[in-house]
């Protein structure tokens, strides 16, 4: 089974990732942790984002690609994976196909999580950061008695800039322009199956397990 998480920031796709990662025994490729790995093991692609990045530049989706390539084709792979955070744009897309095809691989099913922007703006705009030990929690569901004070730590919970209403409204306008197409890039593949992620997670991921495994 390879599958990919598609949405909009704040939809919960690294949270059902992670979790039918686990139910499924599937490899979840998280495009940010895959690019963290590669720079910490000195990889010729890791020296050559980490140069990127320290210049304050984006890397380019040659470079990911290339990095993708190597997770793909590692033994982690081989019983299927979760790609959780790209393609993000019709450009990735295309490059993730030409890939595949020279894996002779295939996606079986990408799925679409589609949520209301004003229930993204609640869920993020309800984050806290902890300025100690880093840890994230959300004031709406995480049983805080204190929203100022982290429960791991003792340190000082503090709302990031990120997590400001305003700031996830334009985020969810960067999405809508650049992300979005993707969608229909996969629709006219045929693989596209939308979900509703505005249940709880356990609800969520009870869809996703039955859509997946009708596949």
């Amino acid at each position: 089974m390879r599958l990919i998480l598609f949405g909009p920031p704040g939809v919960g796709k690294g949270t059902q990732a992670k979790i039918l990662s686990e139910k499924l025994h599937l490899l979840h490729i998280s495009t940010g942790d895959i690019l963290r790995q590669e720079i910490a093991s000195g990889t010729q692609l890791g020296i050559q984002a980490k140069a990127i990045l320290a210049a304050g530049h984006l890397v380019s989706d040659e470079i990911m690609i290339g990095i993708i390539e190597h997770v793909l084709g590692s033994d982690a792979a081989k019983n299927g994976f979760i790609l959780d955070g790209f393609p993000r744009t019709v450009t990735q897309a295309e490059a993730l196909t030409a890939l595949l095809i020279k894996l002779q691989m295939k996606i079986n099913v990408v799925l679409n999580m589609e949520i209301d922007d004003e229930m993204v703006v609640q869920r993020l705009s309800s984050r806290v950061s902890c300025t100690s030990c880093r840890k994230i929690f959300n004031v709406l569901t995480d049983s805080l008695y204190n929203p100022s004070i982290c429960p791991s730590c003792g340190g000082e919970l503090i709302q990031r800039d990120d997590d400001m209403p305003e700031t996830i409204r334009k985020r969810l306008h960067v999405y809508d322009q650049s992300t979005a197409p993707v969608k229909f890039y996969y629709a006219k593949a045929g693989i596209l199956r939308t979900i509703r992620a505005d249940g709880s997670i356990d609800e969520v991921n009870a869809a996703i397990i039955s859509m997946v495994t009708q596949l």
